[in-house]
């Protein structure tokens, strides 16, 4: 169970610097929403990696370049599934693309990213 806070204690940090990656692409620098989306979620990719690593799931013993590549294809998954459903949860259903990405980040956060970080990047 510790673990498990951990992980979302640790989600919920990369997620805000993700947002404020996404919100400051999209409001000051006039970007597309998606490629926004895309951005944040390259920033919070990049600090889960590191949080992950060294504080929830204790991976400093193993292999880094391991780790990274297993990481990379986890994240990939997790850039599509982020970036696409943003996508389209803003454009069919009418939702403003702040909401979309709250939706679709704790949809995939809690579904795909927490079993697949635990399972197969740092275990």
């Amino acid at each position: 169970m510790a673990t498990f806070v951990k992980a979302q204690a640790s989600s919920c940090i990369a997620s805000i610097f993700d947002f404020l990656t996404t919100v400051v692409c999209k409001e000051f620098f006039y970007l597309w929403y998606v490629t926004a989306t895309l951005l944040g979620t390259i920033v919070g990719g990049v600090l889960g990696f590191a949080l992950g690593r060294v504080w929830v799931f204790n991976g400093k013993e193993k292999g880094i370049p391991q780790q990274v590549l297993k990481y990379l294809v986890v994240w990939g998954g997790n850039s599509i599934l982020n970036t696409s459903g943003v996508f389209f949860v803003t454009h069919y259903a009418g939702l403003s693309y702040i909401i979309s990405k709250v939706l679709v980040s704790i949809s995939v956060g809690v579904s795909y990213n927490y079993f697949l970080q635990k399972k197969f990047v740092f275990a």
